[in-house]
């Protein structure tokens, strides 16, 4: 059995400028960070004494015959671009729920591609780990999808990721002092709306013309390196107020990035006392993300008393196996036995 623990993240600032047809024509980067909420995915050797030759568990149960046959597109095609077709057992588990704005989706491919590489006796780095759950998500499942969830979820840590027009992609870590990292985790709030949504729906009203929307995302762009100045600098109730602003800006991309719901979530957050706050992920539900000085906090939780507060703190480890341990002499005894159908006996 192998199980990978992979991070959900929060994105800050620069959404929007990590989608290939912008950053690949503009250059993009992000400022965003993996929290310690976590997806788990469990597999395991299926021995050959079943109807099916696959199982996975998600939300829902699949059993078939082989990978082609997976309703699932991630599941099925990073086995397929494994090579794995059959003699496998996967079993998905979250902290936090899918379709959120906490990149859940790509969590589960780099968790999942983490895993089957283990399974296969192979380590991969985590780059690599990265690049190929972008291949696969881009280029095999065609999913309108940016580039940094793959990242943020293989590296872990709170980072500066740069995207070239080459198509390469760069990660820096943020390096200040603990306790001013301490002090920017502490003022972080996160809400559940409970609006579940399709990111690449919300994506695509903006994407399929990105081009269009470059004076807001230039913009957007422009104030990661503000963000980080002021991360700097140590005057991070400026921080809240830049959330604000990249907020505004993000809203305008396309009409359905917010809603009336979020629209009054967000202002009663402020009328409590955060100073800025944003929708994590393409938008359109999931978590709301707020800055809210410490002294407030308990404010917005009785404004927002009917939401569901998620506290939280910044993980730096990404992608991991945390347990390894196969039983290979089973498997190479029964590697060339047919699987038996036992409807047909």
């Amino acid at each position: 059995m192998i199980i990978s623990r992979t991070p959900y993240r929060i994105s800050f600032f620069g959404g929007g400028t990590d989608y290939p047809d912008w950053y690949l024509k503009n250059g993009g980067q992000v400022l965003s960070t993996t929290i310690d909420k976590y997806i788990y995915i469990t597999c395991r050797y299926l021995p050959p004494f079943f109807p099916h030759n696959l199982r996975l568990v998600y939300s829902k149960i699949e059993a078939c015959q082989s990978a082609d046959e997976l309703m699932h597109p991630s599941g099925r095609e990073v086995m397929k671009y494994l090579g794995i077709d059959k003699g496998l057992e996967i079993h998905y588990d979250g902290d936090l729920p899918g379709r959120s704005g906490l990149g859940s989706s790509s969590a589960f491919t780099v968790g999942l591609l983490n895993a089957l590489n283990a399974y296969q006796g192979k380590m991969i780095s985590s780059h690599e780990l990265g690049m190929k759950s972008i291949h696969i998500e881009q280029n095999i499942i065609k999913e309108v999808v940016g580039s940094q969830d793959q990242i943020n979820a293989a590296y872990g840590g709170l980072n500066h990721i740069k995207f070239l027009k080459s198509g390469k992609i760069n990660v820096n870590p943020i390096t200040i002092l603990s306790d001013r990292i301490s002090m920017l985790e502490n003022n972080l709030m996160l809400f559940y709306t409970g609006i579940m949504r399709t990111a690449e729906k919300v994506a695509k009203s903006y994407v399929e013309d990105i081009q269009k929307k470059s004076e807001q995302l230039l913009l957007m762009q422009d104030m990661v390196d503000d963000a980080i100045e002021i991360l700097k600098k140590g005057e991070l109730d400026e921080f809240g107020y830049l959330l604000n602003e990249t907020w505004q800006k993000k809203r305008s991309l396309s009409r359905i990035v917010s809603n009336e719901r979020v629209d009054k979530i967000y202002s009663m957050a402020l009328s409590a006392g955060a100073l800025g706050g944003k929708l994590s992920g393409a938008g359109g539900g999931g978590f709301l993300l707020f800055y809210v000085p410490i002294e407030k906090q308990s404010n917005v939780k009785n404004k927002l008393s009917k939401l569901l507060h998620v506290p939280f703190k910044f993980e730096s480890s990404g992608s991991q196996i945390i347990f390894y341990d196969q039983d290979k002499e089973y498997k190479d005894e029964n590697k060339n036995r047919p699987f038996i159908n036992i409807k047909e006996l």
